[in-house]
């Protein structure tokens, strides 16, 4: 292991196992080459220029600071190896001798202290600080992507033409697989669990104001999203089973009644609050069965593969349950994977990588929409956020990787 061995014995693979274990990897690529001895001669002034100019922007402030942390910890084991036993290695000015009973004289032992600076607890925890104003307005567009997710539910009921004048679209799963009437509510148990499970990690991750806020917002646009496809194009319903509520008719405070009712209910047909048609191109059940398993994987340790692999079950059933029940087209599934997954990574892309960060032509990832929302939230996250968990309400971090703590020594 890389914390067993010295700093100075560090090879180039033990360099780039300490910046994955730290959170760094985005310095891999450019310290490649470079051995334990070479990184801890890091300078502020080698981050003012290519290559590593290029990876950070915050000038190498996150780096220096874990390096100064390495350089006392390398300081402190050449001190204890020098002076262990009074050997002449370590004697001050020369000195050819031990002092009485093999220490150092009272006047020499002043003259060897060093004074180290120990980073204190608010400078470690800048680089992930909690922010739970952040988090709380990401909460908050996501709650008003939801409510607005049913209201265009309600909108587009209206307008669904009647199944006895344009029957379902031909779909290939339809034509291979019969329709299984209880599989729709084997797909929602399994999403009502997947939730459940992330609740629960998120509760006990440590940075869960960050993680949080990045679900908040990945869940409120990918509704958002829903909402757009749902209202330009409205499909016939995918089967004949269908059971729609009747039509309104500009009825707003029955609609609006119909809406709280759905809201309540969470949108689920197992709760009996969903009985609208319409909301089928794409499908928000893909959403939150997807979304869910990308999250937990994420943010949980990799040795729990036993856990990744349960969820990832849960969310590939639960889809296929989607399709067996014939309550949505294979269309609508596809679309909504698709567009799950490539919002999760390339949001995730952009906040481990600090250049991403950036606003420039070199960075074509500046251009999307929601790219000032996205720097707004991970501005002052430096690096990737570790998967560290504590007991929620706790003094006590129970971290998954522990490293050396010291205590702050004063001398009068």
């Amino acid at each position: 292991m890389v914390s067993m061995k010295k700093v100075a014995a560090w090879s180039a693979e033990d360099v780039s196992d300490w910046l994955s274990k730290e959170g760094m990897p985005e310095y891999i690529e450019a310290l490649r080459q470079m051995d334990g001895p070479a990184m801890l001669r890091l300078t502020k002034a080698d981050f003012q220029n290519p290559p590593l100019s290029l990876v950070s922007s915050d000038g190498g402030e996150q780096m220096m600071e874990r390096l100064e942390t390495l350089r006392i910890e390398n300081h402190m084991e050449a001190h204890k190896n020098g002076h262990a036993n009074g050997h002449a290695g370590g004697l001050p000015n020369g000195t050819s001798k031990p002092q009485r009973n093999g220490t150092l004289g009272r006047k020499d032992l002043r003259m060897e202290m060093v004074h180290i600076p120990i980073p204190t607890m608010e400078a470690m925890r800048s680089s992930f600080p909690a922010e739970w104003r952040k988090t709380g307005i990401a909460f908050f567009y996501a709650v008003v992507c939801f409510v607005t997710t049913t209201v265009v539910i309600s909108v587009v009921h209206e307008r669904v033409p009647p199944k006895e004048h344009t029957p379902p679209l031909p779909d290939k799963f339809f034509d291979l697989f019969n329709r299984v009437e209880w599989a729709f509510s084997i797909c929602e148990i399994n999403g009502m669990l997947l939730v459940g499970l992330w609740l629960i990690q998120w509760i006990l991750l440590k940075h869960r104001s960050i993680i949080g806020r990045r679900f908040f917002f990945i869940v409120g646009t990918l509704y958002m999203y829903r909402c757009i496809t749902m209202y330009i194009t409205t499909l016939p319903v995918p089967g004949m089973h269908f059971k729609c509520s009747p039509k309104l008719l500009g009825n707003w405070e029955a609609q609006m009644r119909r809406i709280m009712k759905m809201i309540a209910g969470g949108g689920l047909s197992i709760t009996g609050s969903h009985t609208m048609c319409g909301d089928y191109l794409y499908s928000g059940h893909t959403v939150m069965l997807t979304l869910t398993y990308l999250f937990i994987k994420e943010y949980s340790p990799k040795r729990f593969w036993w856990y990744h692999w349960f969820c990832w079950i849960l969310s590939a059933v639960g889809i296929f349950c989607i399709l067996l029940a014939h309550d949505h087209y294979t269309v609508d599934v596809v679309v909504a994977y698709f567009i799950t997954t490539r919002l999760f990574w390339w949001y995730h892309t952009m906040a481990n990588q600090q250049s991403l960060k950036e606003t420039s032509q070199s960075n074509p990832f500046s251009r999307v929409w929601w790219y000032r929302p996205f720097q707004y939230f991970e501005e002052n996250v430096n690096g990737m956020v570790p998967r560290n968990y504590q007991l929620p309400f706790s003094w006590r971090a129970l971290q998954w990787n522990r490293g050396l703590k010291y205590s702050r020594l004063d001398i009068q």
